[in-house]
C-alpha cells in the first residue's frame, strides 16, 4: 500500500510542496476524501523535522517588518496620542498660572523673607559686636502631609519647644484655599535639629536656607545695638538704624548676595570699657538696692558714645525679656527731673548772660526761700552770703533760684532751648522721648528748674549739654557711629564762651576738692563733677524716700576728654553711708569706681603731679580758691 504524500516528505526533495500547499492542492472536487490534518505525536514518523537557523531568522525578520503603508498609520497615532499628553499639561499651566499660584511660588516668597542679609557690626576696634550665621528653616506644605496627628507627634518630638496645638492647627489647610499652601514649622535650627527632622521622613515636610543674627558678647551693649526680628529685620537700636540707611532697601532688590558684599558698621563703642561699665554698675546696683540704674562714656571732644549700659538689660540673642517696661534704654528713653547736676546749666547761664561773674555773690541767710506761696529749702544749707564757685558746691538752691531769677523767665528758656533741653535728642539710635516740659512756665518754674525740678529730660541729653560746658562751649549731638575730631566740628555748634567753659571746668574741678563730687575724685586722673538728687514723683506728688540720683564727672579737668555719667533709681541708704542715699554715697561711688577702672583702657594719661596753673583766667579774676585746683 502506497504512504500518502502528507504523513511522509523527503528532505532531499527540494521541489517538494509543504503540507499546508499540498493540502491546498487535494482535489476534493475529484472525490477523494479530505486528509486527516491532526499533528501527529512528537518522535512519530509525521513529526516534522527541526528547521534551519536561516528560516527562524527569516521569520524573525518578517514578524517586525512593517509595510511601508502600515507605517504611516501607526506613525500618526504615536503623534496624536503625544498630542494629547502634551496639550492636556500645557492647559493644566494655563490654568494654574491664571487662577492660583504654584506651591513653588510660596517657596520663592518665603525664601525672600529669610535672606535678609545685614553687614558686621564691629567696635572701635574692630571686634564683632554683631554678626550672620547660615542656617536653615522647617517649613510644611500642609496639603502634602496625609497624617497631621502623626506629623505633629514626631515633629514636637524632635523639636520639643514646638506647641502641639499650634503646630497642628497650623497643618490643617484653611476651608478654600487652593494647593497644597505653605507654613513655618520653626525657625532657624540648629544643623542636629535638621538631621532629626531630616530622618523622620515626613512628606511635605522640606528645608529653606536662612540667616540668624547673633551678638557674641551677649548683653553687653544690648541697648545698643538692639534686635532684629526672625526675618533678620532690625526692630531696635543701631539694628533698626541700619535698615534706615538703605540695607532693608538693597535686600528688597536683590543687591546683596553674601555679608562680605557690604561694609562693616564700625561705632564708637569700645568693647572693653562697655564690659567694664557693665560690670561696675550690676555690682552697684546690687550693693546699694537700686531699682534700676545706668551709666555711660561720652566723649566730649568728638560727641562718641564710648559705654552706655542701662540695666535690667536683656541678651539680644534670646530677647524674650526686651519689650518689658523695666528693661527700656533708661539714658535715652527715660526721662527724669536731674536734680542738682542741673544747676551746672544754671552757672553757665548766668556767666553766659553777662549779669554775674565767678565773683557774683548770693545771700542766702536765714536758708529759705519765699516766693508767693512756695518756700524754697536749702539742703546744704550755709546760712551766710556766698560766692558763685560756692553755690556749686554747697549745692545751694536758693543761689540758683536767684541767678535764675537774673536771668530771666526769657532768657533762662532761651538758654535751656540753646542747649538743646527743650527739644527731642535725635541720635542714631531710634529710641528717644521727649523732654517733658511746664505747659505754662512761671517765675516758680524757673526757680524750681534751676536746680532740678519741674523739667523732666533724657539722661543723655542732659549729658550733651554738660560735655558742651567742659569742652570750650561747643554742642555736640551724641554718636554712636566712630567718628574723627574734625567731622565732630564740623557738626558742633558753639553755645558758651570759651572765658564761660574755663570757668564752669574750675568750678566742677573745685567741687572734686572740697564739694559733694569727692567720691569720684580719684588720685592722678584730675576729675571734676556735680551730684544730682531728685525726690520722684508719684501720683503727682513728690515722694522723699523714692530718689533718683545721678552723677555726672568728667576728666581731665584742665583739658576734658570723657564725660562720665550715673544714674541709680530707688537706691537705699546703708549703715556705711548714715542711712544716706543721696547721690554722693551710690551713683558718685560707682562713676569712681569706673573711672579707676577704665581710665588706663582709654589711654587716659595720669596726673602724678598737678597740671600747672590749669585755670590761668581764674587765677587772673582772683576766683574763690583758684589756687588751690593746681600747681603753682
Amino acid at each position: 500500500m502506497s504512504e500518502h504524500p502528507l504523513h511522509h516528505r523527503d528532505p532531499s526533495d527540494e521541489s517538494a510542496a509543504s503540507a499546508p500547499d499540498a493540502a491546498e492542492a487535494l482535489p476534493e472536487a475529484a472525490g477523494c476524501p479530505a486528509p486527516d490534518l491532526a499533528p501527529p505525536s512528537p518522535g512519530s514518523a509525521g513529526w516534522p523535522a527541526r528547521p534551519r537557523r536561516g528560516t527562524v531568522a527569516s521569520l524573525l525578520r518578517s514578524m517586525f517588518r512593517l509595510a511601508i503603508e502600515r507605517s504611516y498609520t501607526r506613525v500618526g497615532l504615536v503623534g496624536l496620542a503625544f498630542a494629547a499628553v502634551f496639550g492636556t499639561i500645557s492647559v493644566r499651566l494655563l490654568m494654574m498660572a491664571s487662577f492660583g499660584e504654584p506651591p513653588s511660588q510660596e517657596h520663592r516668597v518665603a525664601a525672600a523673607a529669610t535672606t535678609a542679609i545685614r553687614p558686621d557690626i564691629v567696635d572701635r576696634n574692630g571686634e564683632i559686636l554683631a554678626t550672620d550665621i547660615r542656617t536653615v528653616s522647617v517649613f510644611a506644605e500642609p496639603g502634602n502631609i496625609y497624617d497631621k496627628d502623626e506629623a505633629v507627634e514626631l515633629l514636637t518630638a524632635v523639636l520639643p519647644d514646638l506647641n502641639a496645638t499650634e503646630l497642628r492647627a497650623k497643618l490643617t489647610p484653611k476651608p478654600g484655599k487652593k494647593g497644597v499652601g505653605f507654613v513655618w514649622v520653626k525657625r532657624e535650627i540648629t544643623p542636629k535639629q535638621q538631621a532629626e527632622v531630616h530622618r523622620l521622613g515626613i512628606p511635605g515636610i522640606g528645608f529653606l536656607p536662612d540667616h540668624k543674627r547673633v551678638y557674641p558678647n551677649g548683653t553687653a551693649a544690648a541697648h545698643i545695638l538692639g534686635v532684629t526680628n526672625l526675618d533678620n529685620v532690625g526692630i531696635a537700636g543701631i539694628e533698626k538704624y541700619i535698615d534706615t540707611q538703605g540695607n532693608k532697601a538693597l535686600n528688597e532688590f536683590g543687591l546683596v548676595a553674601k555679608q562680605t558684599d557690604l561694609k562693616p558698621v564700625q561705632l564708637s563703642v569700645d568693647l572693653r570699657a562697655q564690659f567694664a561699665v557693665r560690670d561696675e554698675l550690676a555690682k552697684g546696683i546690687e550693693h546699694f538696692r537700686a531699682k534700676a540704674g545706668a551709666s555711660m562714656i561720652l566723649d566730649v571732644t568728638t560727641g562718641e558714645v564710648i559705654a552706655l549700659v542701662s540695666m535690667p538689660d536683656f541678651d539680644p540673642n534670646n530677647p524674650v525679656d526686651a519689650l518689658s517696661d523695666d528693661r527700656i534704654n533708661r539714658m535715652s528713653v527715660g526721662v527724669y527731673e536731674m536734680g542738682s547736676t542741673f544747676k551746672a546749666m544754671t552757672l553757665a547761664m548766668a556767666l553766659e548772660s553777662g549779669k554775674y561773674t565767678v565773683n557774683s555773690t548770693f545771700d542766702t541767710r536765714g536758708g529759705v526761700l519765699n516766693w508767693g506761696r512756695q518756700k524754697i529749702h536749702e539742703y546744704h544749707g550755709t546760712n551766710r552770703v556766698i560766692t558763685m564757685p560756692e553755690v556749686f558746691t554747697h549745692s545751694s538752691n536758693i543761689g540758683s533760684a536767684k541767678m535764675a531769677l537774673g536771668v530771666g523767665v526769657p532768657g533762662h528758656k532761651a538758654f535751656l532751648k540753646k542747649m538743646g533741653l527743650l527739644d527731642r535728642l535725635r541720635t542714631e539710635l531710634p529710641e528717644s522721648a521727649a523732654p517733658i516740659i511746664p505747659p505754662r512756665w512761671t517765675e516758680i518754674n524757673t526757680i524750681t528748674i534751676a536746680f532740678g525740678h519741674g523739667l523732666a529730660v533724657a539722661p543723655l541729653q542732659a549729658s550733651a549739654a554738660v560735655a558742651a560746658i567742659s569742652n570750650g562751649g561747643f554742642l555736640m549731638t551724641p554718636t554712636f557711629l566712630r567718628t574723627t575730631p574734625e567731622e565732630a566740628m564740623a557738626r558742633a555748634t558753639r553755645v558758651l564762651k570759651p572765658e564761660t567753659s574755663e570757668a564752669m571746668r574750675f568750678i566742677m574741678r573745685l567741687n572734686a576738692t572740697e564739694g559733694s563730687a569727692k567720691k569720684a575724685a580719684i588720685p592722678y586722673y584730675f576729675v571734676g563733677g556735680k551730684t544730682g538728687t531728685a525726690e520722684k514723683v508719684i501720683n503727682g506728688r513728690y515722694v522723699k524716700n523714692r530718689l533718683f540720683t545721678t552723677f555726672m564727672a568728667a576728666a581731665p579737668m584742665d583739658k576734658p576728654k570723657y564725660l562720665f555719667v550715673t544714674i541709680m533709681d530707688e537706691p537705699q541708704g546703708l549703715p556705711e553711708s548714715g542711712g544716706y542715699a543721696t547721690a554722693a554715697w551710690n551713683s558718685g561711688v560707682v562713676t569712681g569706681k569706673v573711672i579707676e577702672r577704665v581710665a588706663p583702657i582709654l589711654g587716659l594719661p595720669p596726673y602724678f603731679e598737678p597740671p600747672v596753673r590749669p585755670f590761668p583766667l581764674m587765677v587772673k579774676l582772683g576766683a574763690y580758691h583758684a589756687t588751690q585746683v593746681g600747681g603753682p
